[in-house]
């Protein structure tokens, strides 16, 4: 039976090194299939739930459970085999400087291949059908046969997501995925996100830092300030003045069309909307 919450989190928090709360009695649940904006000033939390939704960090209190499993109390064994139906879109990938694109991208299968083959794959790549594919739809084919230290770091971020988008993840973790992207380029790529997470079923949660790509892309918000929910609302439901809550200490409403809006003029202007 297919587990009822693709990612709960329960009095979940967080506190860094030093004592800094990074997350704060949070309080979420994701159904399988979904497709979740986090949406939230800087410092938020936002990377911190994604890395702990990942179980690329675990959480000082609170319970955690990712595809009906609690990680934590998990074998090392079956804890990578979890990890292996959990993709994570790092901000800045960590791709290695002197890497060919495509065997970054093909990456995204070494935990589902045999040593063999993932050994033999870094000599000469397996698929590299597969890995066009996945940079295609990313407008990166071009690049296939570049090395990653030759790359812009939007290029880099799309790299990132194709190696994502090759894994086939049941669940896709994405952390400020467009941030190096201009606004045309931003826009098309979360829509291939979350066009990927709506033709496999699959469930899709990012942190954006643009609102107005988060409004255009995902039918639910979330809004994190100070490492709690602050709103978790469909998408109409999310007005001018929750959103001049969320960004009160900010004092500016990010956005990738128009750059910062200023508080008090609170008019979103709207990318093409993907539905």
């Amino acid at each position: 039976m297919a587990p009822s919450c693709a990612v709960c989190a329960q009095a979940l928090s967080l506190v860094h090194a030093g004592g800094r709360v990074a997350l704060d009695a949070l309080e979420l649940a994701v159904r399988p299939g979904e497709r979740v904006a986090i949406i939230g000033p800087s410092g938020a939390g936002k990377t911190s739930l994604l890395r702990v939704f990942a179980t690329a960090q675990r959480q000082s209190r609170g319970r955690l459970e990712v595809l009906g499993a609690n990680p934590w109390t998990l074998g090392a064994g079956a804890r990578r085999r979890l990890r292996r139906r959990l993709g994570l879109i790092h901000q800045a990938p960590p791709l290695p400087p002197r890497q060919r694109v495509v065997t970054a991208v093909l990456a995204g299968r070494l935990g589902a291949w045999g040593l063999a083959r993932s050994l033999a794959s870094l000599a000469y790549p397996a698929d590299i059908g597969g890995a066009r594919a996945a940079l295609e739809r990313l407008e990166m084919a071009d690049r296939l046969f570049d090395r990653c230290d030759r790359l812009s770091g939007g290029q880099a971020q799309r790299v990132g997501i194709a190696r994502v988008l090759y894994q086939q993840p049941e669940i896709i973790l994405a952390d400020e995925p467009v941030s190096a992207l201009d606004p045309a380029l931003a826009n098309h790529t979360v829509g291939v996100l979350v066009e990927e997470a709506r033709a496999r079923s699959v469930t899709l949660v990012a942190s954006l830092h643009a609102v107005d790509l988060a409004l255009a892309h995902f039918p639910r918000l979330v809004g994190l300030r100070e490492g709690r929910v602050l709103f978790d609302l469909p998408r109409p439901e999310v007005g001018d003045a929750l959103l001049a809550t969320l960004y009160a200490q900010e004092g500016f409403l990010p956005t990738q069309h128009g750059g910062p809006i200023a508080l008090p003029a609170l008019k979103l202007p709207q990318p093409p909307r993907c539905d």
